[in-house]
């Protein structure tokens, strides 16, 4: 699999790698004598900036579009599979399905359907654990639908985690998007919501290991 760093890392990466450069400098000027306690500090300034270089991953996924499937958004754990009541924007019933990305997934997402964006706003809201239900409509969140070719509505949602503090997303009305183009970034963590319409098939599994742009979350009848 190609891979390469989101654009959105750089400007964080150089940022974080100046700070540690500050820090390992003044801790040298303050003890210049070089002992284990000074190799220890490099060693963890080496896997502490390893870890947020890893954060920015960015792989190229090839997608055939297809309009009677649902990909996935995100790499992640299905943490939910349920009928909710979705009352931003369809105010009816909706198959919710979930995916929740540890700090160790890929945090890229993509648009899961090709289509019209007929719809986006970007929510402010809490920190709660991204995992737990009350995340979907309590946390800071971005809201998107895409309207398909057949009419079909499908709306997602980017959430912001406990340590996940910005979403990045692409969506703004009126845009075309195509399926596994990338949507944007959570930096540092946390979820992705599918709301289908209730006949919508659902091919995963709770617990299930999903992969953006490969995993088909579900078919359209």
């Amino acid at each position: 699999m190609k891979m390469r760093i989101h654009k959105e890392g750089w400007a964080v990466m150089g940022l974080v790698l100046l700070l540690v450069i500050i820090i390992l400098v003044v801790i040298n000027l303050i003890f210049p004598k070089q002992t284990i306690i000074h190799f220890i500090l490099y060693g963890i300034a080496i896997v502490f900036y390893f870890f947020v270089v890893r954060f920015f991953r960015d792989p190229i996924r090839e997608v055939e579009p297809d309009d009677n499937l649902i990909i996935s958004g995100a790499d992640g754990k299905v943490v939910v599979i349920e009928d909710v009541f979705e009352k931003e924007y369809f105010k009816d019933k909706r198959k919710q399905v979930s995916v929740f990305m540890s700090p160790l997934d890929i945090h890229v997402n993509w648009f899961p359907v090709s289509g019209k964006v007929k719809y986006f706003r970007h929510n402010q809201g809490f920190y709660f654990i991204a995992s737990k239900p009350k995340s979907s409509d309590e946390n800071e969140r971005t809201t998107t639908v895409v309207e398909l070719n057949n009419g079909t509505e499908i709306l997602f949602r980017q959430i912001a985690g406990t340590v996940a503090r910005r979403i990045v997303c692409y969506a703004t009305d009126g845009k075309e998007a195509t399926q596994g183009e990338n949507l944007g970034i959570i930096k540092f963590g946390s979820r992705f919501d599918l709301f289908l319409p209730l006949d919508a098939k659902v091919e995963v599994e709770l617990g299930q290991k999903v992969t953006g742009c490969e995993t088909v979350m579900a078919r359209l009848k």
